[in-house]
């Protein structure tokens, strides 16, 4: 299947690496958690469960997907892709003009804790905290999926796209479990902008392919996608953030 050429790696494992630090931040948090206030017997069990049903999802889906015609899974993948960034771009862009607050891994980390601590009965909490941690990497790592195998569809992108995002999650749990700590320091929200627009731009590019429009510049029309995408949320986080000063009154 070739949908992209090979000039586009670099924003692929780009994309797929940085998207998954931030989902692994997200996921690490609650398993975090959980170790530390109900042991780590259930965390590494719902962690583990997680992990194989997105490995069974992988198996399943990707025979599946070269059984559907070129042009239908372009336009399927950039559709859901173009959502899936802006998605992630509107979130960035809010927060960056202030109007909702900041992702905050210790406020999510101690409410986490909190509700744990209150669970009664042993046995039960056992199996909240199994359940927990199951939710968290099953929901983190289905985005995590997503997002490979939709940047990664391109000739040869799918391994390399596969290896960013495994070295991601690689680095956030060894980092992670050597600090013992929520990774706070991990710029989620400018990783979020960054990531929300590289996808969107190929969210465009893919659905254009699948359409049968043919991109000034081929390939580079990607790049430029991108800078297009970085440069309006710019603006939009200028033009969103409230005044310091009110309108004045005609």
């Amino acid at each position: 299947m070739e949908l992209l050429s090979s000039g586009t790696a670099a924003p692929a494992i780009a994309a797929a690496f940085l998207s998954s630090v931030v989902e692994a931040v997200e996921a690490f948090t609650v398993v975090l958690a959980v170790g530390t206030v109900r042991g780590w017997r259930p965390a590494l069990t719902g962690t583990a469960a997680g992990l194989a049903v997105l490995a069974s999802l992988v198996i399943v889906l990707g025979p599946a997907l070269n059984r559907i015609p070129l042009e239908w899974l372009q336009l399927l993948i950039g559709v859901l892709l173009l959502l899936f960034g802006m998605r992630w771009l509107r979130k960035a862009i809010l927060r960056y003009a202030g109007l909702i607050p900041y992702h905050d891994e210790t406020a999510i980390f101690a409410a986490e804790t909190r509700d744990l601590a209150e669970i009664p009965g042993r046995s039960r909490a056992e199996w909240v905290a199994l359940i927990t941690t199951f939710k968290a990497v099953l929901l983190e790592g289905l985005e995590v999926v997503f997002i490979v195998i939709a940047v990664g569809a391109g000739p040869g992108l799918l391994w390399p796209a596969s290896i960013g995002a495994a070295a991601a999650c690689a680095l956030v749990l060894g980092a992670g479990f050597f600090l013992y700590r929520p990774l706070t320091r991990v710029p989620e929200n400018a990783l979020k902008f960054g990531v929300g627009a590289m996808l969107s731009a190929f969210g465009v590019f893919w659905t254009g392919e699948g359409l049968g429009i043919h991109w000034p510049g081929s390939d580079l029309a990607l790049v430029g996608f991108i800078l297009c995408f970085l440069s309006v949320a710019a603006l939009l986080v200028r033009l969103a953030r409230p005044r310091t000063t009110p309108w004045p009154v005609a």
